[in-house]
């Protein structure tokens, strides 16, 4: 695993003349892997996506070669030592209110980067654990994304195209030292808390489960959420001895409101009862579990309110 301090060396000290692959090769250099996305896109460019990331400065040299003015892209987890909560704000989302939220609570302190993206959100940079797995996920109404394992983020000096022409992505806060390492499930269950079952002394009271409740959990599950969260109400479903036919027709209408079709409905709800009640080993066959605003960070002005943060040399 690679150093979160190495690619935040690299990126603090881009100047306005630095090509995307002029700092794809310095990251590479210092142990980060990269790989291109689409010129002014966040789609990788190469055949495998994320999995093709890549140290070697030759293969570095030849992408950009070919596309000089892609994109430049690392992966997230533990291929670059990093991990990114991406604040996003769109519409009525405000990524940034519920961002202060957590930090109010204790749960993003410890960033040793935070980089402006073109849209007017932030991406801040946490060390990845060395001795466990975090993987990606999306708590839509919130506004927050986490890229962990399985994800990748595109980095400065790459652009996108906005409503005012194109922006670029733009390190604005540097932390000098060490960064923490973030607690990305708490994170998680403080943005998207899942209903917890409520336990009723008559077994025959719905089965000690509030169904309804779930039922709207899962109808408002936006992308990116949809197919975990059906999963994660079937396994409650099923923990409280629901048959797996009624648990369907309890959770396939709310889950087809949440934009799952019905085939993939079907196939997670039975991938949750197997999970919770797997068939008796007849072999050696194992089951898998898969399982206000910006102005409290940095304005449009760049200005720096915090003074625990100060810019490399």
């Amino acid at each position: 695993m690679t150093s979160a301090s190495a690619l935040t060396r690299v990126l603090a000290r881009i100047t306005a003349r630095d090509s995307t692959g002029e700092v794809a090769g310095r990251l590479a250099g210092v142990g980060v892997p990269v790989f291109p996305c689409v010129p002014g896109g966040k789609r990788p460019l190469t055949a495998h996506g994320f999995h093709d990331a890549t140290t070697d400065p030759g293969r570095v040299v030849a992408w950009w070669r070919e596309h000089p003015t892609a994109n430049l892209a690392v992966p997230t987890g533990a291929a670059s030592g990093l991990v990114v909560v991406d604040v996003d704000v769109h519409g009525l989302v405000d990524g940034y209110r519920a961002f202060e939220r957590a930090e109010r609570a204790g749960l993003v302190s410890g960033w040793q980067l935070v980089v402006a993206t073109p849209s007017g959100g932030m991406h801040a940079y946490y060390r990845a654990p060395p001795d466990r797995v975090q993987r990606s996920w999306q708590a839509a109404r919130s506004g927050i994304d986490f890229r962990g394992d399985g994800g990748y983020i595109v980095v400065p000096p790459s652009t996108l195209p906005t409503n005012d022409g194109s922006g670029g992505y733009r390190v604005r806060r540097v932390v000098a030292g060490a960064c923490s390492e973030l607690d990305a499930d708490r994170l998680r269950e403080f943005l998207d808390p899942r209903p917890a079952p409520t336990r009723r002394p008559d077994p025959g009271a719905e089965r000690s489960v509030e169904v309804s409740r779930l039922a709207a959990w899962v109808a408002a599950r936006q992308e990116g959420e949809r197919n975990r969260g059906l999963f994660w109400a079937a396994c409650r479903l099923a923990e409280n001895n629901i048959a797996a036919a009624d648990a369907l027709d309890v959770l396939t209408a709310p889950a087809a409101q949440a934009g799952l079709g019905e085939r993939e409905i079907t196939a997670t709800v039975r991938s949750a009862y197997r999970t919770v009640h797997p068939p008796p080993q007849t072999s050696s066959r194992s089951y898998d579990v898969s399982s206000q605003s910006m102005v409290g960070w940095f304005s449009r002005d760049a200005s720096v309110r915090s003074p625990s943060v100060r810019g490399l040399s």
